[in-house]
């Protein structure tokens, strides 16, 4: 059943948590399917845009921006080609994001394209989905991940991410 209908449905349930920008990405044959852009929910996905969110799965997100800038851009979900296809949404707030950065670049060659703390949380994820050896990844190699996840990010986050291969994975931080 393509899911790009609950997925518009559930984001303007939740439009009071944000108006600045909205965003879905769908899975469907291995490849991400997505659409994101400032404005509110029933001004972003016209039917031309819907109709190409298919898919059986996928993710969604309004802005209320608290980091980052209010360009398209920022817009979520986001996503990376490698390891595997990953993209991801997340609320909440990284109090170690500009270390984090640095270290990404610095050590792994990963460059962060925008000033929001989302898009380092996915790139801290894909690059500990990077560490695997097996291919393809298997379920614990993705709990695995998730866990060095949460030694090097602090603050309190809520995430949900499609995995190519895979399908959807969500986390929050140890704290919940």
């Amino acid at each position: 059943t393509p899911v790009n209908q609950s997925i518009y449905d559930a984001l303007t349930v939740l439009q009071h948590r944000g108006q600045d920008a909205a965003g879905i990405c769908t899975l469907e044959s291995n490849r991400f399917r997505l659409r994101k852009a400032n404005g509110l929910v029933r001004d972003v996905f016209e039917a031309k845009h819907m109709q190409r969110l298919q898919g059986n799965v996928g993710i969604g997100h309004v802005r209320y921006p608290t980091a980052g800038s209010s360009s398209v851009s920022e817009a979520q979900p986001f996503y990376v080609n490698s390891p595997y296809g990953i993209s991801l949404a997340h609320n909440g707030n990284l109090t170690n994001a500009a270390d984090i950065r640095e270290t990404l670049f610095e050590q792994t060659k990963r460059h962060v394209n925008t000033t929001s703390d989302s898009e380092i949380l996915l790139n801290v994820l894909a690059n500990q989905l990077a560490h695997s050896q097996t291919y393809p990844i298997s379920p614990s190699d993705i709990f695995k991940a998730v866990s060095e996840v949460h030694e090097i990010v602090k603050g309190a986050y809520a995430v949900v991410a499609l995995v190519i291969g895979h399908g959807l994975i969500a986390f929050r931080d140890p704290n919940g």
